[in-house]
């Protein structure tokens, strides 16, 4: 006999302890903690977005933050820059989100999340490859279409207030920390 497999709502989500994901009712747990690159890139994303908006009222970059799409899908966005968002968590497409892609996350990345912001309408779709140092960008134009692999190169992306993020800057310090 087939064991039905149980699913979730936000309202479960809210309870449990540690760092999940709730994708269509199943869980999707987020561990271990990310690598320094990781990190490092979450950091570098976050601020060069950030220092777009400092005359951008209403536009806020952040990190790791839950993006409650529906009662049975929650994701949390390494990075995400957020428009005119007046709730406690992310309710709205983001103008854009990063994933960092690590081998234990590619593919939900790649493939579940990146379906699921393209649907939910996320103008902006950068994954970006902490062990290779490059990002793949994807803008939402009826679908995401892909604006290329960056890994030197400055991109503008056309948001409510203009992002211009600069890949070589974001990628440098560990470009020379995989030199030595």
């Amino acid at each position: 006999m087939a064991v039905p497999l149980l699913k979730y709502t936000y309202e479960d989500y809210k309870h449990w302890e540690g760092k999940w994901e709730l994708i269509e009712g199943f869980p999707v747990a987020m561990a271990p903690s990310p690598v320094i690159n990781h990190q490092y890139l979450s950091v570098m994303f976050a601020s060069a977005i950030n220092k777009n908006l400092e005359n951008c009222d209403e536009c806020l970059v952040v990190v790791e933050e839950d993006y409650i799409i529906n009662e049975e899908t929650i994701l949390k966005p390494d990075v995400a820059m957020i428009c005119n968002e007046n709730n406690k968590f992310i309710t709205k497409a983001p103008e854009i989100v990063v994933e960092i892609i690590s081998p234990s996350t590619a593919k939900i990345d790649e493939n579940e999340k990146f379906k699921i912001y393209e649907k939910e309408g996320v103008k902006y779709y950068i994954l970006a490859y902490p062990n290779h140092l490059f990002a793949k960008v994807y803008e939402n134009k009826d679908g995401f279409k892909k604006i290329g692999d960056f890994e030197k190169e400055t991109i503008t992306l056309d948001t409510k207030c203009k992002v211009e993020i600069n890949f070589d800057t974001i990628f440098k310090k560990l470009r020379r920390r995989n030199d030595t």
